[in-house]
Order: structure tokens, then C-alpha cells, then sequence
């Protein structure tokens, strides 16, 4: 039989991370192709003590439906926890919780998004938000990254040309893939900028808690005074990600529409695993919980970066990490990305290309993107060797 898809979907790709992934479960892979969090951040103990409570105590509270907003505890506590430490919640504003972040970015593009509508984003950015976007028929629009975040004068001119700009797509804290993170001055002129728009700042911002050198940065959603910044958080690198637990902070407007969306996607986000993060945060020490995370993955990011200079050619630059979960290397003009990732697999060192980032994935690129959080200590060591053996 001749199988018919719909538009939305005919045109999509499988996410090159996930066909890349499929090799760091052959034996002896280094996977630097992952963007997992380390298997020594998972508070696994404290996880099994909260479900083994829930389960003696309060089964039907985990076990029956509940409402699509999300477990009322849980999204009290982080209205507290966002505004008393992000400054990241409005008095304009409402929160619901998500299948992870990558639910918030879709919903916000169902419900914001006709098909043919653009949205803006940074370029490179991160494969599962791009995939995302495409699944809505919408017209995207890179705009090239800078050191110090996404590039202000290309922005606005494509803020002048483009029609029916809906939203700007930003991860302005240790980028992924880049590991960029826009400056307070950028962040301060990109909320002007789309004030002076009219459009929707969509901030998707999994990383910030985990700095481990430099100083924090506020949000955008910290600067928003008239309701334009819908905010993505997630608890899948802080806490884990097979929970799927996300959540979105918008003017209640907006989160009354996703809301509505989300009741026809899947109802409701997982009840257990949103009563296990809550109790969580109100049983441990949340705060020393994020600083035990920055120190393992400070200490795997200099391992990763030493590495690199030990055994890399000097004409491979990168991008020195302040926080997040990746590096992010260039390769000389000269040489061909895609031919060096295939050859780095060769030695069984899984890498991600860069052009599965951009939104033309047949554009040049030189750049690759490295994880250090997921493989051991051991595993970046002998990585680092076998992919300096990698030459040009």
C-alpha cells in the first residue's frame, strides 16, 4: 500500500542526534554525541525513598487523573522558587506543567503558529525546538549567533522584513549547541527589539542552574514588564529527564491556550513524577542538590577541555564552557565537517555534526558539538586520544 502523510509531518527528518545515538549503544562508542546528564547527578536514593511514600501513603493522589494545569503544589512551588530566585514570575502571569520543555515548545507553536507564519530564531540552534517549529508548516528564520548572543542588527532586520513574525526562539543561557550565553545587554535590547515589534519572546532555558564559573546572568523573562516573554523551564537537567516534567511561565492568556492544547495532546504530564519533584524541592535541599551538579560538571568540563588541547590539532577552536552540558568545536575552513564526524566514528567516537542545528541542513558548516556530561571520566580521556588520531 501507498502510505499518504499529512504536510506537517511528510517533510520532517528523524533527528540526527537520535540516528547518531543509535551507535553509543554498540560496546566500546564513546558518546560524545549525548546530552544526558551525568549518570552520578540522578539523587536516585531520595527519588526511591519519595515513591516509596507516595505509594504507601497516597497511591490514588499518583495513580488517578489529574488537571492539565499540573499538580497545584508543585506549580505553587515553583512560582515561589521562580520569583524569589529568578525574579521570573509576574503578577500577569501563570504556570503549567509540561512533558518536559520540549512539550512547551511545541504547544506554544500550536498555539501561537498558522501554517506559513515565521518564527525567528538563533542559527545554530537546538534540533528538537527546530523540528518542532517545521511540524506547524512555519517559515523559519536564522539569525547568526555572536559570542555574546544572538547577532542585534541582523535580528531587526529580519524583524522589519519578515511576515507575520510570531515569536523570537532563544536559549539564552549556554546555548545548545553553542554554549553561547547572551550578555545582559543583549538580553535588555532583544526585549526592546521585540517590544517595539510586537512579537513574543519564547525563551527556552534548561541550562541556567547549572553554572559552574562566571556570574549569572538574569533571565528575559526577569525583565518582562508587559507580558511578551513566555518562559520554558524544565526539571530534566536538574533533576532527571525520564520524569518528562517541564513547565511553562506566560501571561495567563497564553497559558490558558496551552492549556487547552495540552488537554487534546496527552491530558496531563505525568502525576507521580510531578508529586516526586515537588516533594523534591520541599524535602532536600534543592540548592545544595544544583551546586553537588556544577561540581561534577565543572570537573568534566575541564577534563573535556584539556583533553581537547592535549590531543587536538591547535587549528580546532572551541568554546570554553561556563555551564551546560556541551563543547563546541570548529574545524578549519578547509576541512569537511560531516567527512571528519564519519571518520571520528570510524574510531568509535560518536560526535553530533553541526549542521543538524542550522536550518538548512545542506549549508556549509564547520562545527561539531561535544557532550562531557554524559560519558565517564575515563570514557573523555580515551575519547579525546582516539579522536586526535582523527587527521586533515
Amino acid at each position: 500500500m501507498n502510505y499518504t502523510f499529512s504536510k506537517k509531518v511528510d517533510s520532517l527528518k528523524p533527528s540526527a542526534i537520535r540516528e547518531i545515538l543509535k551507535f553509543t549503544s554498540i560496546p566500546g562508542f564513546i558518546p560524545f554525541s549525548a546530552g544526558n546528564p551525568s549518570p552520578e547527578a540522578f539523587p536516585v536514593n531520595e527519588v526511591n525513598e519519595i515513591i516509596k511514600d507516595i505509594m504507601t501513603n497516597r497511591p490514588i493522589d499518583a495513580l488517578q487523573y489529574s488537571i492539565t494545569e499540573g499538580y497545584t503544589p508543585l506549580r505553587d512551588r515553583l512560582k515561589k522558587y521562580m520569583t524569589d530566585k529568578h525574579s521570573s514570575f509576574k503578577e500577569f502571569d501563570e504556570l503549567i506543567i509540561t512533558s518536559g520543555a520540549q512539550q512547551v515548545i511545541e504547544l506554544a507553536t500550536k498555539s501561537l503558529c498558522d501554517e506559513g507564519d515565521t518564527i525567528i530564531c538563533e542559527e545554530p540552534s537546538f534540533i528538537g525546538s527546530l523540528n518542532a517549529f517545521r511540524s506547524y508548516g512555519v517559515n523559519l528564520c536564522g539569525v547568526p549567533l555572536e559570542h555574546d548572543g544572538i547577532n542585534l542588527e541582523k535580528l531587526e532586520h529580519e524583524l522589519k522584513t519578515q511576515k507575520n513574525v510570531r515569536f523570537i526562539y532563544v536559549i539564552p543561557t549556554f546555548q545548545n549547541p553553542s554554549g553561547v550565553t547572551m550578555s545582559l545587554s543583549k538580553r535588555k535590547a532583544l526585549y526592546a527589539l521585540a517590544l517595539k515589534y510586537n512579537v513574543i519572546i519564547l525563551e527556552d532555558n534548561p541550562y541556567s542552574d547549572l553554572r559552574f564559573s562566571g556570574e549569572n546572568v538574569p533571565t528575559i523573562k526577569s525583565l518582562d514588564t508587559e507580558g511578551i516573554v513566555l518562559y520554558a523551564g524544565s526539571f530534566s537537567k536538574v533533576l532527571a529527564p525520564g520524569i518528562r516534567v517541564g513547565y511553562a511561565i506566560a501571561p495567563a492568556q497564553i497559558i490558558s491556550k496551552l492549556v487547552v492544547c495540552k488537554q487534546v495532546s496527552d491530558v496531563h504530564t505525568n502525576i507521580m513524577f510531578q508529586i516526586v519533584a515537588d516533594e523534591f524541592m520541599g524535602q532536600y535541599d534543592f540548592d545544595a542538590h544544583l551546586q553537588k551538579l556544577r561540581d561534577i560538571y565543572r570537573k568534566k568540563a575541564t577534563l573535556m577541555t584539556s583533553s581537547i588541547d592535549k590531543n587536538l590539532s591547535k587549528d580546532i577552536t572551541y568554546n570554553a564552557p561556563e555551564g551546560g552540558l556541551f563543547v563546541w568545536c570548529t574545524l578549519p575552513s578547509h576541512v569537511d565537517m560531516l567527512d571528519y564526524c564519519k571518520r571520528a566514528i570510524d574510531q568509535k567516537v560518536a560526535l553530533v555534526p553541526g549542521s543538524a542545528f542550522i536550518i538548512d541542513g545542506n549549508a556549509p558548516c564547520s562545527n561539531f558539538r561535544m557532550n562531557f556530561s554524559t560519558p565517564s571520566d575515563e570514557q573523555i580521556i580515551k575519547g579525546l586520544e582516539l579522536l586526535g588520531k582523527v587527521s586533515f
